[in-house]
């Protein structure tokens, strides 16, 4: 029975180091989805601040009238196809994930949205 006794503490260090990694997974994934969900939310600004530009147009861009609305959302614009005179914005933006426990601190997240504008 002497022989047996230190078994179980290795199983069970086993079972929480192995508790630990799942739960800093876990933090990492709920980390990128709210990075992902923010970056929609970027990218759908932006978007409807580039339609709203195309629509009624002012002195700005649409693209950057866009960038401007994905800066504010703490995303960067990469990609605003807003053709002048056209009723059509599609956008793409790119948001850092932030720190994570497991894995490299260089992840980004990439989104994009589109609106059009309905006349009539």
């Amino acid at each position: 029975m002497r022989e047996q006794d230190g078994s179980v503490s290795v199983i069970v260090a086993a079972i929480v180091a192995a508790m630990v990694v799942l739960g800093l997974g876990a933090a990492d994934l709920a980390r990128v989805l709210v990075a992902a969900s923010r970056a929609q939310t970027a990218a759908d600004a932006a978007s409807l601040a580039a339609a709203q530009e195309l629509a009624l147009p002012s002195d700005r861009s649409p693209q950057e009238i866009a960038a401007e609305y994905a800066a504010r959302n703490a995303a960067e614009l990469v990609r605003c196809e807003c053709e002048e005179g056209g009723l059509e914005a599609a956008v793409d933006v790119v948001m850092p994930v932030g720190p994570l426990l497991l894995f490299a601190d260089d992840r980004m997240v990439r989104t994009s949205a589109r609106a059009v504008v309905e006349t009539g």
